[in-house]
């Protein structure tokens, strides 16, 4: 009997350890990366950090139940705010990912260029850009995650292949033969879809 109350009760410290670490691995996935808030002193977008691993012990109820920032676009300058903007991601951490943001910029929206979907964005897959006033088009991994807000106001989208091969285009426009007449004012495809090799035929060397 007593081994057997051993066995149970080794069964269930094992099954509460990995309901434990479960919940903590979920936090600290939730709070990893960068959010987006809005600065309660400048009112305007501000990137910021969470402590993930404070996050992950506050949600398995280990240790003071509150957020602390790791990291803010407005520091060092002003690291010693009293970081009133935590409760922005208390009430919606996910809404406040960075990540997610951008997921919902770009679902629904198609590439100004071959005019195809861009589907969800994946850490390990090409990501798509951002074709900007100067007809020059970004990542948007390589904007500031503070600055989104207002550059998804005067770009637009582009799918990852677009993206190289206009980049390529552009510093290259020797190697690239284009037709002229079916692009817009920002230099996206105004018309129908390009076929496969009309609009841009590579010029061996």
């Amino acid at each position: 009997m007593a081994f057997i109350s051993l066995v149970f009760v080794s069964v269930a410290l094992i099954v509460g350890a990995i309901i434990a670490l479960t919940i903590v691995l979920r936090a600290y996935v939730r709070h990893h990366g960068k959010s987006l808030v809005t600065c309660p002193e400048t009112r305007r977008p501000a990137s910021v950090r969470v402590n993930a691993g404070r996050a992950a012990l506050n949600d398995a109820k280990i240790g003071p139940r509150r957020l602390e920032l790791a990291g803010c676009s407005r520091w060092p300058e002003h690291q010693n705010c009293e970081q009133m903007c935590l409760s922005q991601i208390e009430n919606d951490p996910e809404g406040c990912h960075v990540w997610n943001i951008v997921q919902q910029w770009f679902r629904g929206r198609s590439c100004v260029y071959c005019l195809k979907p861009i589907e969800g964005i994946h850490w390990h897959d090409h990501r798509p850009a951002l074709l900007g006033p100067d007809k020059k088009t970004v990542p948007w991994t390589d904007v500031p995650p503070e600055k989104l807000p207002d550059v998804f106001e005067t770009h637009l989208p582009v799918c990852w292949s677009c993206h190289i091969s206009e980049t390529f285009r552009r510093e290259y426009p020797d190697r690239f033969v284009d037709r002229p007449g079916n692009r817009g004012v920002m230099g996206e495809y105004a018309e129908d879809p390009p076929g496969p090799g009309e609009v841009k035929t590579p010029v061996h060397m």
